[in-house]
C-alpha cells in the first residue's frame, strides 16, 4: 500500500476496468441467458487443442480475449499458449500467429492480455465509478485478420425490467465485420424490440491497419462503414 511503484499500476488496471465494462456487461448478460461463465478455461472454445485442454494457468475473458496472469515474483518473461488463429498483443497490437507458445516480456506493469483476429470489443471512456456519466463515444476496436461479430447489450443499469422487456433502455446492437471487405455491418439485433430514438456514436479502429479511425452514429437503422 501507499507504494510509488505499485500504485500506476493498480490505476491502469482499474482504468481498464471501466474501459472494458461494455464487453464485461454484455458477456454477463450471456452468462445469465445461457449459464457460459465469463471466465472461461481455453478447452470450452478449443476442444480440440490438446494444450489448450491441459492449461490451467490462463484464460479466456469471454469469448475473444486472453488472459495470462503473471504469478511469478520479478518475472521478466511470460510463457503464454496461443490457441489455432491470428491473435493481437492488447497493449502493442503487435499481429501473433496462434497454435503455438511465445515468450511474451512482461514487468510490474505488464500482464500478457491478447485479442483474436475477427473480435470486437467496445471500449469506453475512462470512468472513476460505474455511474460515472461520460460525453465520449464508445470506441469499437476491430481485430482484423479474419470475420466476427459481436452483439452490444445494455439496458438502465438498476432495475430488474431487462427480466420482462420493459426497461426501455435495453439496447442489442450487432456489429458484423467482413475482413474480406474491410466492412463494418451495425444493425439492430431482433432481440431489440424498440429503440430508444436517440443517436448512439461509434468510434471505430481497426487494430494494426494505419488507417484513421472512423465516427458513425447508430439510430436504430443498418449502417454500414468501411475501413
Amino acid at each position: 500500500m501507499h507504494n510509488a511503484e505499485v500504485e500506476p499500476v493498480c490505476k491502469k488496471y482499474l482504468d481498464l476496468r471501466y474501459q472494458l465494462l461494455p464487453y464485461t456487461y454484455t458477456i454477463t448478460r450471456e452468462a445469465r441467458d445461457t449459464g457460459l461463465p465469463l471466465m472461461r478455461a481455453l478447452w470450452l472454445h478449443y476442444p480440440n487443442d490438446a494444450e489448450a485442454a491441459k492449461l490451467g494457468d490462463e484464460y479466456l475473458w469471454g469469448r475473444d480475449l486472453l488472459i495470462a496472469p503473471v504469478t511469478e515474483k520479478a518475472a521478466t518473461t511470460r510463457r503464454v499458449y496461443l490457441p489455432a488463429g491470428e491473435w493481437f498483443d492488447w497493449w502493442t497490437s503487435q499481429k501473433v500467429s496462434g497454435k503455438q507458445w511465445i515468450d511474451r516480456p512482461v514487468d510490474l506493469a505488464t500482464m500478457p492480455i491478447y485479442v483474436r483476429a475477427g473480435a470486437i470489443i467496445p471500449v469506453d471512456p475512462i470512468r472513476q465509478y460505474v455511474a460515472d456519466p461520460v460525453n465520449d463515444p464508445t470506441s469499437l476496436k476491430i481485430f482484423p485478420g479474419a470475420d466476427g461479430e459481436f452483439t452490444l447489450y445494455d439496458d438502465d443499469g438498476e432495475s430488474p425490467r431487462y427480466l420482462n422487456g420493459s426497461d426501455p433502455k435495453t439496447i442489442w446492437i450487432h456489429f458484423k465485420w467482413n475482413d474480406a471487405r474491410r466492412r463494418l455491418t451495425i444493425e439492430p439485433d431482433a432481440r431489440m424490440k424498440k429503440w430508444s430514438g436517440a443517436g448512439r456514436v461509434f468510434t471505430v479502429e481497426a487494430i494494426g491497419s494505419g488507417t484513421a479511425s472512423k465516427q458513425v452514429e447508430f439510430r436504430g437503422k443498418r449502417v454500414e462503414i468501411n475501413l
